[in-house]
């Protein structure tokens, strides 16, 4: 369980309460992380807003399933259970592929995705692992495969904010919901008629 113990939803700011329960209206359940989080109100509206600012953007050529691959892959990398776990099942359904999430965060190299999207995990695997060695020359291949330099950008900033996310995750203990782990793996129930 968590190291810190979450807050009641009913002991939340508005704003945030309003935020956690759209969420849950629209998953079905609450994430771990809008509740462990929640209970440092100011952390928790710069985090989502950020998150937000990075996950939810509209411009570039990242798409979302791009993005949720960069936190999986990432997020393997630093061992972050909750953010593999979480993100993983996001990425197998805007991907709409159930096997993914797996390959991506055992070995990007050997997952079944295109060059394009091997090309973006193998940037921002340098810039999670080794980002002091970021140069001029890993710039190209990206541009090759249509990356602006803004989308680079993108893909840095995504890796670098759950950096902070996967330490956060890990010292808190904090687990993942036991719904994401079959996310995008089985057909989701029709409901009764």
């Amino acid at each position: 369980m968590n190291r810190y113990p979450a807050p009641d939803i009913n002991d939340l700011p508005e704003d945030i309460k309003a935020k956690v329960l759209e969420v849950q209206e629209k998953a079905g359940f609450v994430p771990n992380v809008f509740l462990a989080l929640a209970r440092r109100p100011a952390e928790w509206r710069a985090f989502f807003a950020y998150h937000d600012a990075l996950m939810l953007k509209e411009e570039g050529s990242l798409t979302k399933g791009d993005r949720e691959m960069i936190v999986t892959a990432t997020s393997a990398a630093n061992q972050c259970l909750y953010c593999v776990v979480a993100h993983g099942a996001i990425l197998r359904i805007y991907e709409k592929k159930p096997l993914v999430a797996d390959q991506v965060a055992v070995n990007h190299l050997k997952a079944d995705i295109p060059p394009r999207q091997k090309a973006m995990l193998d940037f921002a695997m340098k810039v999670c692992l080794r980002s002091h060695e970021i140069n001029d020359d890993d710039f190209p291949p990206l541009h090759a495969h249509g990356f602006s330099d803004e989308d680079i950008w993108d893909i840095a900033s995504i890796t670098a904010f759950f950096g902070l996310s996967n330490r956060m995750a890990s010292f808190s203990n904090m687990m993942p919901n036991p719904e994401f782990y079959l996310m995008g793996r089985v057909p989701k129930a029709k409901p009764a008629t």
